[in-house]
């Protein structure tokens, strides 16, 4: 017997064998690539005191390294029409020269010129890599997503602790020599994937996409925005919320590392096992499990905030790739464009949230701020019932 759950007439999943080999060797890559662009906080300290920057310079370095992003969607668009799978190979070289070079810049425009490139090589990588992926990954999208995801999470976590290694033993204007790990890594991928197409033999036109995007990215939004202030306000403002508590720098920093590596075991799970039981389920699940704990690690004393801190970063950071898969499963034939649309949402977001909460700590104090931050997400959970859901069969 057939039965079916039918929304909107949208293809389904492609069926085919989930490609281990050539997934990992994009993980590998996502992992090597987005290790670089972490160089940038641990290394602004030396940057403020070489260049002889002020604060609100040294603020402004994020706007140019990630400024670029706001071009995922006509990166992925054009991903989606012609071969850009060189785009993907070469990003991690790019990408490693900008960020090795930051040791040696003369001056304050030269910097902003590197990190700027680099931006650009980043959102090269991340429109079309996705998409790859998920083609390599036949029916298991959700698998190939959390792959993907965790590769990231984990450069992004191991990334500062190269950097600060690397300038102890190298110094900063040695720092450059770090680049010949990525060029190592742009090489594997040339070998490994320069036959795999990055693009769509059945893409669609805006006109006939444009439908579909609506009712997928609308309630995404919905769900992104109040998702966001929980994940940024972690990111960007825990070691200082932990200092506030009267931790030590060490624990601080700890904390974070902490949360960011539970988030790599969260990732791997989350996508892999909404294969099984559905997109939503997860979504909905993660989301409230995380506000929750959010709430618990506020008020939490002693050891226990370290078990609580990482079903937080298991479970905060464990969404992202079931929204990724969700959007390659609506859009199958446009994929790089749906995930720069994706990644484009996400960045514009973010500063906003880390304002807003900046705001709030300002005036009420972190702690409030961060309570606030809890609450806000919860307002994520209804957005998830109104997100489309695909076709599918059981027989």
């Amino acid at each position: 017997m057939t039965t079916q759950i039918r929304t909107e007439p949208i293809a389904p999943t492609v069926e085919g064998e989930f490609q281990t080999g050539q997934v990992l060797t994009i993980v590998g890559g996502h992992f090597v690539h987005d290790t670089y662009p972490s160089f940038l906080a641990p290394l602004l300290p030396l940057l403020i005191d070489k260049l002889s920057l002020s604060l609100a310079q040294a603020g402004a370095l994020q706007l140019f390294i990630q400024t670029p992003a706001l071009l995922n969607p006509f990166i992925g668009y054009m991903a989606d029409i012609l071969s850009v799978r060189y785009f993907v190979i070469l990003a991690p070289a790019i990408t490693a020269t900008t960020m090795s070079l930051l040791g040696i810049v003369p001056n304050y425009l030269a910097l902003a010129i590197l990190l700027f490139v680099a931006g650009a090589s980043t959102a090269a990588f991340h429109a079309p890599a996705p998409a790859m992926v998920g083609r390599i990954s036949g029916s298991r999208l959700g698998k190939g997503m959390s792959f993907f995801m965790a590769g990231g999470e984990l450069g992004r976590a191991i990334g500062p602790l190269l950097a600060v290694w690397v300038v102890s033993w190298w110094s900063l204007d040695n720092f450059y020599g770090i680049m010949l790990l990525g060029w190592a890594a742009s090489l594997i991928l040339y070998w490994r994937l320069h036959h795999i197409p990055a693009r769509s033999d059945q893409r669609q036109d805006l006109r006939t996409v444009w439908p579909v995007a609506r009712r997928l990215f609308v309630p995404m939004l919905a769900f992104l925005f109040p998702r966001e202030f929980m994940l940024t306000g972690l990111a960007v403002y825990l070691p200082t919320f932990m200092d506030s508590q009267g931790a030590s720098l060490w624990l601080a920093g700890a904390a974070l590392s902490l949360w960011e590596l539970a988030g790599v075991a969260g990732v791997l799970f989350s996508g892999t096992f909404s294969d099984r039981v559905g997109r939503s389920v997860i979504l909905l699940v993660a989301t409230s499990s995380a506000s929750i704990l959010m709430l618990l690690f506020l008020y939490v004393q002693g050891w226990l905030f370290v078990p609580i801190l990482l079903a937080l970063g298991f479970t905060s950071l464990s969404s992202t790739p079931v929204m990724l898969a969700m959007a390659q499963e609506h859009l199958p034939n446009n994929r790089a464009m749906a995930n720069g649309i994706f990644i484009s949402l996400s960045f514009l977001i973010r500063p906003v949230s880390a304002f807003a909460i900046g705001l709030m700590g300002d005036h009420w104090g972190l702690q409030a701020a961060f309570l606030a931050a809890a609450l806000i997400s919860l307002l994520a959970i209804p957005a998830i019932f109104f997100l489309p859901k695909i076709e599918r069969k059981e027989i």
